[in-house]
């Protein structure tokens, strides 16, 4: 196996399973053999989860786009009053899901929402207990870490008893958004009026505490530094020793089209994005999961990034908006066909599960070799 000699110290570590640490990380950003980076996060990912590639059959149901953050790097959110604001009522929210009934193998939901203006917690809570009355056989995966310090504020709860109530009525894991870049410097000049870094890993280590499960986010390629971003992976890396309670954890490329830093910021490139992939796999060593957001991605990048440490490609999603109003060009659905091809064609094993990475079905060689014979009969 070819690497750089200058990183030979670094492969010597993580061939004997030894933490990376902060200076590791800096000159791992600077590295530009990317084959040779591939190669060492997909080793790790080999030894540490083998050939299985999580994806979720599931539906994106975004309740409103109207909200208050104002985040420089959101082409999602919107006044009240704009062209093309939207709050769903329930009933709205209802008939979303069920048109994506139409998928005989859907699993679940994934709800996430911009910050309402005039919606109480009460609003939220009542379509989420909705969705789980209408859909009691689909896993609830939904809120991040801002939605519930924004629900948390406006209601007078404590994030305990929100995250109590969310889970009685029916939330089994909360999203990895709204993470952006855990430094309060990022987030004072992107978006400051929303959770802190502190308030976002506070709610996280209050859900593990109460057993929910969540997951763990990334925006990077805006105006973070380097180092920026090595501290953002170490804080989740420290939260993850301290509880357990992380699945999965998610980089997103910024995409500059249609907002604020539109004329500043260049989009990251596919090495870029394949690179954070890898030093995810390579920092996070106690988080099993990376995934490749292939929404953000790409599908031709993201199933590269299932070379470069990746094992989750996250789900057939039904009609995303929050990122495709960002300009990213990928489909705004996959069919499950299409996702276990792309995983195949990798050389991994497709695995459909819940939210907390259940298995629901597993698409082994034999597996396939059954469907072809089946099909072969009739």
């Amino acid at each position: 196996m070819y690497s750089s000699e200058d990183y030979k110290d670094i492969e010597a570590k993580i061939f004997a399973g030894e933490r990376l640490t902060r200076e590791d990380g800096l000159r791992l950003l600077a590295c530009r053999d990317i084959a040779w980076l591939g190669s060492m996060a997909d080793y790790v990912r080999k030894k540490k989860c083998g050939d299985i590639v999580y994806y979720n059959v599931n539906c994106h149901v975004n309740l409103t786009n109207i909200c208050t953050s104002k985040c420089k790097f959101c082409a999602f959110g919107k006044d009240k009053d704009a062209p093309g604001a939207y709050a769903m009522s329930v009933e709205e929210a209802v008939a979303k899901v069920q048109e994506a009934m139409q998928d005989p193998n859907l699993a679940g939901l994934h709800v996430v929402s911009g910050l309402h203006t005039d919606w109480t917690f009460e609003d939220y809570l009542e379509r989420l207990q909705a969705l789980h009355d209408a859909f009691p056989h689909l896993y609830l995966k939904g809120f991040t870490g801002v939605e519930i310090t924004h629900f948390a504020k406006i209601s007078g709860l404590t994030v305990e008893e929100v995250l109590l109530k969310l889970k009685a009525a029916g939330l089994q894991a909360i999203a990895g958004g709204g993470a952006e870049i855990l430094s309060d410097r990022v987030r004072e000049r992107l978006c400051p009026n929303k959770a802190t870094a502190e308030e976002w890993l506070n709610v996280s280590r209050t859900a593990h505490r109460l057993g929910i499960k969540t997951n763990a986010s990334m925006l990077y390629g805006h105006i973070e530094t380097m180092e920026e971003r090595i501290d953002h992976l170490l804080k989740l890396r420290d939260l993850q020793d301290e509880t357990g309670g992380i699945q999965t954890f998610i980089c997103f490329p910024f995409l500059p089209k249609n907002t604020e830093l539109g004329e500043m910021v260049e989009q990251t490139s596919m090495w870029d994005d394949l690179r954070m992939i890898a030093i995810s796999r390579l920092m996070l060593d106690n988080i099993r999961n990376i995934k490749a957001y292939w929404v953000m991605l790409t599908v031709p990048v993201a199933q590269v990034a299932l070379g470069f440490g990746a094992n989750d490609m996250d789900g057939t999603i039904h009609k995303e908006t929050i990122l495709h109003d960002a300009g990213a060009t990928s489909p705004t659905a996959l069919s499950e066909d299409r996702i276990i091809r792309i995983i195949r064609e990798a050389g991994r094993i497709p695995a459909s599960c819940d939210c907390n990475f259940n298995i629901i079905r597993m698409f082994t060689e034999k597996d396939q070799q059954a469907q072809v014979a089946q099909a072969a009969q009739q």
